[in-house]
């Protein structure tokens, strides 16, 4: 007969008896874990934590300038030190080559870069000079410069001068393995670039010259983990995955490969980090060099672009009697297709034109140049009839580019007579200034060229007087403003109606002022940190009339 079930209640499962041949109920609890396991859980957590709040502060740095601090404050922190610097070196020999101090002035940094590169600790990681064994070191320690035999006598003269007694540094290899102190921190094997360049093969890369770790190639070892009570036994983690192939592909033949540089930091007394203050500052740089490699593939790129836009303006501006010319170009950090152009002309005449393609990147550079370059041809056969150049302008690009816009205003000047004839297409209008009157050149509104089917637009003459400067500009210059474009007009207006007596007369400085006036943080700031309004290019050309 069966026994008898116990009543059901809605949403809850009747417990069931422990079946008597199985109950213990003098058994005692299990016994707490070891507190030196706790202790050990505990710290492990705490360096996972440390780790990911300095490699979040790290990661949000946009500028190459901004990481390298980052990393020499937070380098600073684990290890203990006050004061450090950091020597950017990429190993392929295409730069950037600079050296950034924490807590040390630029003669400070001068004085440490006149020890010899052999004795200094960032140089020895540098040039990958070997230790007596015959293998590369992952650091350098330095924890008694003034002990320390064998040590250059201009290192330890260098060292007491500028007040620090230890050093300490480690290298920038996004490729480095670091060895595992701590389990469950395992650093993260670095894949060796296969065939194809992918790193889909292992270990460490070819040629990196860091010293394998104990026990497989391309693994880390756990050897050298704290030994842990038998009682509550905890596994070793396993090491993490290899960094994915786009990484890897992102700091291959097109990128930074292998040692970008080396970071020390210096301490004030004989010290030296411990082990565990060793391995985390390891596993951040790593993790900082990867980051810092992408930053130095970026600015590579920008620096390209920068390059090919600046070599398809013009080099030089042209000396015509009776006027003077200043140009001001500040390029966006995509690469803009604004351009500025100054090409003297037959019987003693001027062409001044600046415009824009529409877009940004390699591809709008590329298609400025090709504008500017037919612009000037179209200007020396018929510069006299602006309307007649940006119509000829207009045609051309409706053919070869139809899938892009352009702005554009031509002038073409008599200096002799200080006349000017100008005609623009959807471009922002010129702004006329001297000490009796400062106003806007209305050039009629026009659309961009490649806008309408046909495009066309009445010219405009103006007769400046002895003294007055005509500003030609991009958008970017009101842009860049971050305020609305009325405002941005009224702030430009102000600055050139404000300019002093002894400003007006030079155009170099008049470019200036009106620089600083309408963008008081400067055009650079924009540039190391841009925004939504700082991407464009940005244009400014003066033309003084003596």
């Amino acid at each position: 007969m069966n026994s008898p079930h116990a009543p059901k209640v809605a949403g809850i499962d009747p417990s069931l008896p422990s079946p008597t041949q199985t109950a213990d109920p003098v058994t005692p609890p299990l016994a707490a874990p070891n507190s030196g396991v706790q202790d050990r859980l505990a710290g492990w957590v705490s360096d996972l934590t440390t780790l990911h709040e300095l490699t979040e502060r790290l990661v949000r740095t946009d500028t190459l300038d901004e990481a390298l601090r980052e990393l020499l404050r937070a380098g600073a922190s684990l290890v203990g030190a006050r004061r450090g610097l950091v020597a950017l070196e990429p190993a392929d020999g295409l730069g950037p080559v600079t050296t950034v101090g924490l807590g040390l002035g630029h003669a400070d940094l001068g004085q440490i870069e006149t020890i010899p590169r052999g004795s200094a600790s960032t140089g020895h990681l540098l040039d990958g000079l070997p230790e007596p064994g015959g293998e590369r070191r992952a650091d350098v320690t330095h924890p008694d410069i003034a002990g320390e035999a064998g040590l250059d006598p201009r290192h330890r003269e260098v060292a007491a001068r500028l007040g620090f007694s230890a050093s300490y540094a480690v290298p920038l290899d996004p490729f480095r393995t670091t060895p595992c102190a701590t389990p469950g921190l395992s650093a993260i094997p670095a894949p060796a670039p296969g065939a194809d360049g992918s790193g889909t093969g292992t270990g460490s890369p070819a040629g990196a010259g860091d010293r394998p770790a104990p026990g497989a190639p391309g693994t880390t070892s756990v050897t050298d983990a704290p030994h842990l009570p038998e009682t509550g036994p905890v596994r070793d983690a396993a090491p993490a995955a290899a960094p994915s192939s786009g990484l890897t592909a992102a700091m291959g033949a097109d990128g930074p490969s292998g040692r970008l540089g080396g970071a020390a930091w210096l301490y004030d007394e004989p010290a030296e980090p411990a082990e565990r203050q060793r391995h985390l500052v390891g596993l951040y740089c790593q993790y900082a060099a990867a980051h810092i490699a992408r930053l130095i593939e970026l600015s590579r790129a920008r620096a390209a672009v920068a390059t090919v836009q600046e070599e398809l303006l013009p080099t030089r501006l042209p000396r015509v009697p009776g006027v003077r010319l200043a140009v001001r170009h500040h390029p966006g950090p995509r690469g803009g297709g604004d351009w500025y152009d100054a090409l003297p002309l037959p019987d003693g005449a001027l062409g001044l034109s600046v415009g824009g393609v529409s877009g940004s990147g390699p591809s709008a550079v590329v298609a400025m140049g090709r504008l500017r370059a037919s612009l000037r041809a179209y200007a020396v056969m018929e510069g006299e009839d602006p309307v007649a150049v940006l119509s000829d302008l207009e045609l051309l690009l409706r053919l070869t580019e139809p899938a892009r816009s352009a702005t554009a205003l031509f002038a073409y000047c008599e200096p002799g007579t200080r006349k000017v004839v100008l005609a623009g297409a959807g471009h922002c209008p010129p702004l006329l200034t001297g000490e009796r009157r400062t106003e806007f050149v209305e050039t009629t509104l026009s659309a961009p060229l490649g806008m309408l089917s046909c495009w066309e637009a009445p010219s405009v003459e103006v007769v400046p007087s002895s003294g007055e400067t005509l500003l030609f500009y991009s958008d970017g210059l009101l842009h860049r403003t971050g305020e609305p474009m009325d405002r941005a007009f009224t702030r430009l207006h102000t600055a050139a109606a404000s300019a002093p007596k002894g400003v007006r007369g030079d155009p170099d400085a008049f470019a200036d002022h009106v620089l600083r006036t309408v963008l008081p943080d400067g055009p650079a700031a924009s540039a190391e940190r841009p925004s939504e309004d700082d991407t464009e290019d940005l244009v400014l050309l003066v033309a003084h009339f003596d």
